[in-house]
Order: C-alpha cells, then structure tokens, then sequence
C-alpha cells in the first residue's frame, strides 16, 4: 500500500503539466488562444494507450528486464522519458518554438500513459483480489496529492520564481517514482502461459498454411498473442457476459465525466462565485473528500464485496447530479456549494475505487496491461465524448435540466450494476485465480 502511494504520486504528477497548467503556462507567455486549443490534443495518448499496451505486456526491455523485471523495468523506461521531457519543457521558449513544446509534451504524455499501463499492471499483479480496493484507495490518493503539486504547486513556482523552475522540479519529483520503483519488489506472476500457448500454436499454423520460415513464423505468433491474444482471452472466458462487462465499463462513468465539464462554468458564470471561493471548495476541500470517499469505498469493498459498492457507487453518482439540480433553483450560498461537493465528491471517491477494485479482479496475469488498458480507455471515452455536447445542452435548456439529464444518464450503469449482483457466482467462477498468491501457472 505504501509502494502504491509513491507510484500514484508518479502517474498523477505528468497529467496536469500536459494539461491545465501547461494551458495556463501557455497562456501566461502570451500564445495565442487557437495555439493553445490544439495542445489539448495531447490527452489522446491516453485515451490510445491500449494500443501499445501489447508492447508493454508481452516485450522485455534489454538489460532493465533482468536487473528489474518486466513491470518495474517498464516503469522505470517510462519516468525517464517523463523526466527528460519535463526538463526540455522547462528550457523551451513556447512563443518562438511552440511546436518543440508539443513534441516534448507529446514525449511526456507518451510516456505518462505507458507509465500508468506498467503501473496499473504492477498493482494488479502484486496481491491478490481482497486487497485491490485498499490498493486503488492507497493509488487515488497519491494520484491526488501530485495534481495537487502539479497544479497549485507548478503555478506558485512559477508565480514565484519562473516558469523553467517549475518544471525543472516538477521533473526532480519524477525521482519519488523512480526511487520507489527500485525500492520494490517485482510481483511473482506468470505474464506469459496463456501467451506462449497462443504463440506457439499460431507460429505451428503459420509455418503449416503459409510455409513462412520459422523466424517470421515465430514473430507472427508473438504478435497475435500479444495483440489478439488479451480480447481472445477475455472473450473467451466471459462469453456473452462479456458484453454486458463492457457495456457496463463504457457507462459507469458517463453521468460523472458529463456533469463535470460544466461544473466549473455552473459555479463561476451561473451561481456568480469567485474563482477563489470555487478553489477552495472544489479544488482543496474537495480533494479531502474524495480521498474520505476513497478510503471509505475501500473499506466497505473489503467488508461488503465489490459488486455491492460498485452498484452503491452507481446509484450515489446519479443521486448527486440531481444535488445540482436543486442548487441551480436558489441563491448562491457557499454552505450548499460546500455540502453539494462534499456528497458529489465523497460518492465520486466510492464509485472510482470499486471500479477499479472490480476491473482489477477480471484481468488475467498473462495479459494484465493490456486487458487493463481496455477497460480503463473504455471507461472514458464515451463520458468525454457525449460530455462535448454539455455546452449545447445547456445553452438550449439550462443547467438544471443539464443536470437532470446527466443524473438520468447514470441509470443504465445502476441496472448493469444489479445485473452484476445476479450474475456473481457465474462471474467469480469464470474470473482468473492467477494473480499473487493463487497456484495456477506455477504461481506461488
């Protein structure tokens, strides 16, 4: 739990220095607002990121794989593209080259999102499915302190000092990761039976149909396996429930990413609260209950089951929207901001660990990374795509009809919840028993 602290502190601090306070960077030296626009395509990277998670699960780094092992090695590859390019960041006029911000961005970004798919590998394989949810709480947390420390942290820096300051420590912190990883253990899991069986048979079909000699023969195995084998295997395995997993997945979180475009433009335009009074509820007060909300969901994970919490959290997620709904009706009062976060928040906290908690526990050793990486790609997409048609909705209805709507929009993943309670026993006998701590696969 204490390595996951350190290494949810090393994949939260990137995020935001591609994002908000590189806009705000960007902004502050004077680049033009359509320049600016473009760098938000940046966050693709880790909306793709299960494209190269392949590369991630099944290739072993030249040397850091034995020195390290397979996910540590990959970690580790990962922070030092992060570090290098937060260091050329930190050295880059944005004004006369800003197109050398981007590639370097482009660089910490890329590394980022692979560094979360190691991280998220790591987590999964390093105890067994009791302690995921207390492991997620552990990662929330230390993601949230480093959005802490690359936003507010990054922008006193540079209000103090300079803006090359600031990312030339932002890129000296890369190294709590760093030391962590070497501090830690590589967990003791198979990553490659399911694979090798893939490859092996594939690399015999391929040197039987197409008479390739055995070396290309062998790389067309590798590469099924690594790339067709992680969906084969869930596929197989979950049969039609599989798409009622996905389904779920794809919309649990749409009615909390939808409602959160607008909720900065609801609390400064509509309401008429200032930008400090906003920070302080939604981004400092808010961020100690989400934290409540993680460490909660995490123990009542342990205590009730994760099927169960997955659907309260559901269920908490739309009944919160409507929360909006009513304070779009009456005056702004800094104490009904206050306890609307608060329950918004603390219910956002439960529902993501249990998320994460119940994702964990469906991936299967040999392809963690990139079975993970689906789900989590999948779990944003749709809620950051309908969430862009937000400004519509409110421009022709309003913010509490908005609001209305996205609660609304929260029932499907309550009715894929209870569907999950009813197909529990079904579920757990088809789940993998091959994480840290089980017998299959040789494991320990």
């Amino acid at each position: 739990m204490i390595a996951l602290l350190f290494l949810g502190f090393s994949a939260g601090l990137p995020f935001l220095l591609v994002f908000s306070t590189l806009n705000a960077r960007l902004a502050d030296v004077g680049v033009e607002t359509a320049t600016i626009g473009f760098f938000s395509w940046l966050g693709i990277t880790y909306s793709i990121k299960v494209f190269w998670a392949p590369v991630v699960d099944r290739l072993k780094l030249p040397l850091l794989d034995r020195l390290l092992g397979k996910r540590r090695s990959w970690i580790i590859f990962a922070q030092v593209g992060i570090a290098a390019g937060l260091y050329l960041m930190a050295h880059v006029d944005a004004t006369a080259a800003p197109e050398m911000m981007a590639l370097y961005g482009l660089l910490v970004a890329f590394s980022s999102a692979t560094q979360d798919v190691a991280i998220d590998a790591y987590r999964i394989e390093v105890a067994g499915e009791r302690l995921q949810a207390a492991l997620a709480a552990t990662y929330i947390f230390g993601y949230r302190l480093a959005l802490l420390v690359a936003g507010a942290g990054a922008l006193y820096l540079a209000e103090f000092w300079s803006w090359q300051v600031s990312y030339e420590v932002m890129a000296a912190l890369v190294g709590v990761g760093a030391l962590t990883v070497l501090i830690v253990r590589e967990p003791r899991v198979n990553h490659f039976a399911a694979a090798q069986d893939i490859a092996h048979k594939i690399e015999q079909e391929a040197s039987k149909r197409t008479h390739l000699n055995p070396r290309l023969a062998r790389l067309v195995g590798w590469f099924y396996a690594a790339v067709a084998g992680p969906f084969l295997d869930f596929f197989r395995r979950y049969k039609e429930l599989s798409i009622a997993i996905l389904l779920m997945v794809a919309v649990y979180r749409i009615a909390d990413i939808a409602m959160g475009v607008m909720a900065n433009p609801f609390y400064l335009d509509f309401m008429g609260f200032s930008k400090t009074e906003v920070a302080d509820v939604t981004k400092i007060f808010g961020f100690f209950m989400t934290i409540a909300g993680s460490l909660l969901g995490g123990v009542m994970v342990v205590r009730y089951g994760v099927r169960r919490i997955l659907l309260l959290g559901a269920i908490m997620t739309a009944a919160t929207n409507l929360l909006f709904v009513l304070l779009a009706q009456y005056p702004p009062n800094l104490i009904t901001l206050a306890a609307v976060v608060s329950a918004d928040n603390l219910s956002g906290g439960i529902a993501n660990v249990a998320l994460i908690a119940w994702l964990s526990s469906m991936t299967s050793a040999s392809f963690t990374a990139t079975q993970y990486a689906l789900f989590s790609s999948l779990m944003t997409l749709p809620g950051k795509f309908l969430g862009g048609f937000s400004g519509i909705v409110v421009a022709g209805f309003g913010y509490a009809e908005f609001f209305l709507v996205s609660a609304v929009m929260g029932v499907p993943a309550v009715l894929l919840a209870m569907f999950m309670i009813r197909q529990g026993k079904r579920l757990d006998a088809l789940a993998p028993r091959n994480k840290e701590g089980s017998d299959e696969n040789g494991v320990r």
